[in-house]
């Protein structure tokens, strides 16, 4: 049962993406059909730089909903059900976890916080907890199997797992719900394992598209402000000015 840090892998996301988001900004504002000038967006008729101007101005105006034609799949492991319970609370978005009912989970890894790790009485206990866990996993799952619930065992089993335990998620976003996300979960008043995950996530999705995700990020990092109030502020950026 072996403690397991955070692992965010890209799988894919769409092709030509900046080519495509240019193509729908450009749609709304064009008398013609955009279709006639994908190919030319494709060759290269249309520069990057160009491309790229157009899209961060049309952002800046608050224009976004024609972002959500790109999506991004990422694989996260190495990650708890508390953080997945977080994740999937974000609905636009479509979600495949790892299942407890027909994995069999007698060997679980589990992932432990920073800051009992950083205290050994602390360490100590959640250690010997885990260990724990796995004994009465392990013998619920033997007693029901001998029982007759065969390979039910384990959806009955399931029910001593933490939320340390951990899971596998492939998450898909678009664009727009991916810039909602990393204004939430980047924020320091965030979890500290979805604000890691979620910074991992945004600096692979910079790579790919930096006109979208160059300013995204905690909600303060684009308004200059602290938008959470003067009772939660964690006074990395000024609160608003009051009238």
């Amino acid at each position: 049962m072996p403690e397991v840090k955070a692992r965010v892998e890209l799988l894919a996301h769409t092709p030509d993406p900046l080519a495509l988001v240019y193509a729908a900004f450009r749609q709304c504002y064009h008398a013609g059909d955009v279709a006639d000038m994908w190919p030319q967006l494709l060759s290269g008729g249309i520069s990057r730089e160009k491309q790229a101007a157009f899209v961060e101005k049309i952002m800046a105006s608050g224009h976004a909903s024609p972002i959500e034609h790109v999506s991004f799949t990422f694989a996260l492991s190495g990650v708890s059900r508390a953080l997945t319970h977080q994740l999937v609370r974000h609905r636009i978005a479509s979600y495949s976890q790892q299942s407890q009912r027909y994995v069999d989970a007698s060997n679980m890894d589990y992932v432990m916080p920073p800051a009992i790790a950083a205290d050994e009485r602390a360490r100590v206990r959640f250690q010997a907890f885990m260990e724990e866990v796995g004994a009465a996993y392990r013998d619920l799952k033997e007693i029901l199997e001998e029982a007759g619930r065969g390979s039910h065992a384990c959806e009955d089993a399931r029910f001593v797992l933490p939320q340390a335990a951990s899971s596998s998620i492939v998450v898909t976003m678009n664009c727009r719900a991916l810039l909602n996300f990393f204004e939430h979960r980047c924020c320091t008043r965030a979890q500290w394992e979805i604000r890691g995950v979620a910074r991992s996530m945004l600096a692979l999705c910079r790579e790919v598209l930096p006109e979208v995700f160059r300013h995204a990020g905690a909600r303060c990092e684009r308004l200059g402000y602290c938008p959470e109030g003067e009772k939660f502020t964690c006074g990395r950026y000024p609160l608003p000015a009051k009238n």
